[in-house]
């Protein structure tokens, strides 16, 4: 007994971009591989009506996006926010906290890996050099200790 096959070709069928609901559902047959049809198949629900998979955007588990409460951060709030913590005159904070960004800036434009606590460690990604400056991508972590207070010690105290 030989199988008859059949071969059909598709044309490509332009498709509308909206189907309008107020079309009437037609039943549509086909045919099995041997011949015999299937039951027909009815479409009973418009496309709008019809429910589609929702997307699910990926989100990040354990990422916590920093609320921003202003502008950028500049040197001269820096400046008031150091004097106001340490009780210190401003004549005394600017020189040392200056000097303090120029050793920073240097560290990180030679390339150099930053771990100072509560600020975080600093690790360099890349470096692109632009006509206007240098692009410098960093990865800062942070620890989730709050402060200083929270260290334990390294050993025992001997009695």
């Amino acid at each position: 007994m030989a199988k008859s096959t059949t071969t059909t070709t598709r044309t490509p069928r332009k498709t509308p971009a909206r189907r309008t609901p107020t079309k009437a559902a037609t039943p549509k047959t086909t045919t099995t591989k041997s011949g015999a049809p299937k039951a027909p198949v009815t479409e009973t629900a418009s496309v709008a009506e019809t429910e589609l998979p929702k997307v699910i955007k990926p989100t990040a588990a354990d990422v916590e996006v920093p609320s921003i409460d202003g502008p950028e951060m500049k040197k001269r709030e820096l400046i008031d926010l150091v004097v106001d913590r340490a009780g210190i005159k401003k004549k005394d904070a600017k020189p040392a906290i200056e000097a303090a960004l120029a050793v920073l800036g240097e560290a990180i434009a030679s390339g150099r890996e930053l771990n100072l606590q509560p600020l975080g460690k600093l690790r360099i990604n890349r470096v692109e050099e632009k006509d206007n400056g240098r692009v410098i991508v960093c990865k800062l972590r942070q620890s989730n200790s709050t402060g200083p207070d929270e260290k334990e010690p390294l050993a025992e105290a001997a009695e």
